[in-house]
């Protein structure tokens, strides 16, 4: 029994897909998993892991942090607003509040506090 090889238009398809869409779409796949296992999917709003949310926004925290400097501030500030707010949530969902700089992602990204306008 042999193996097929992959085919090699796969890879030739990934080859087309630019770096910025493919780090922008791995962001966007943690921040909405994350969102998910904090509870705040429409559809499934009773649904809460904390645990799962932490190792997703830590990941997401991780992605961002190293990629923003290739991606440009254009691309992204958005993925640091979703990264900020699914850090808030967090700490609103957790019964035992992590210290400033303790909770997910924020070894990477400093302390995250809401400001004094609630956003």
């Amino acid at each position: 029994m042999t193996h097929a090889s992959p085919e090699p238009e796969s890879a030739r398809d990934i080859a087309e897909v630019p770096a910025l869409e493919i780090v922008s779409t791995a962001a966007l796949h943690l921040m909405s998993a994350a969102a998910v296992n904090l509870g705040l999917a429409e559809d499934l709003p009773e649904h809460r892991d904390l645990d799962e949310a932490r190792t997703l926004i830590e990941a997401l925290a991780g992605l961002v942090v190293a990629g923003a400097p290739r991606m440009g501030h254009h691309h992204a500030a958005p993925l640091r607003d979703g990264l900020r707010s699914l850090q808030l949530a967090f700490r609103e969902a957790s019964d035992v509040p992590d210290a400033p700089g303790e909770g997910p992602g924020e070894k990477l990204t400093g302390p995250v506090s809401p400001t004094r306008s609630g956003r």
